[in-house]
């Protein structure tokens, strides 16, 4: 029997993906075993070489036949990412979340060509929600000030609204 091709990566068991990383399988008893996705191929090879050894795989099947145990080939190669029903579980659950996002943008993309007016709206009343909020902390710290200067305040040392003495004013607060 001639010997196996080898991909487009130049390692058994090694595929290039279009991202560019390299994805690395080994077929075990009509199986395939997913064994990760990695950088480059050397490490997509050095996995595949790892897994080969630990199914005893004969040494013309490995990718580096200069590796001499298992120990050594488990040495080089990068940790195991084995890919199980809840790593799938976890990746459906993320793709619907991820969807879902995709689809609330286009309909908020949508809302806001529909209804301009009701952008504008939301656009002032936030603006005057800051407004509110930068006047309040000002009246706050001015009211601070002044209970700072009175020897006869009603205030105790350790009253919380000494706090604001220190509180920013600034416009560019929230």
């Amino acid at each position: 029997m001639p010997p196996r091709r080898r991909g487009s990566s130049g390692f058994r068991g090694v595929r290039a993906r279009p991202n560019g990383r390299f994805y690395a399988e080994m077929r075990v008893g009509g199986f395939r075993l997913t064994l990760g996705t990695y950088n480059t191929p050397e490490l997509a090879a050095r996995a595949y070489d790892a897994a080969a050894w630990r199914f005893r795989r004969p040494r013309r099947d490995m990718n580096f036949p200069d590796v001499e145990s298992l120990e050594e080939a488990e040495f080089l190669a990068p940790t195991p990412c084995l890919v199980d029903d809840e790593d799938r579980r976890r990746h459906r659950q993320v793709q619907r979340r991820i969807a879902i996002a995709e689809h609330d943008e286009e309909l908020m993309r949508q809302w806001r060509a529909q209804f301009p007016n009701d952008v504008d709206n939301t656009d002032a009343f936030f603006a005057d929600l800051r407004a509110h909020r930068r006047s309040n902390r000002r009246h706050r710290r001015a009211v601070a000030e002044f209970e700072l200067d009175n020897p006869n305040t009603t205030w105790a040392d350790n009253d919380p609204r000494w706090d604001d003495i220190w509180t920013e004013t600034t416009s560019d607060d929230e």
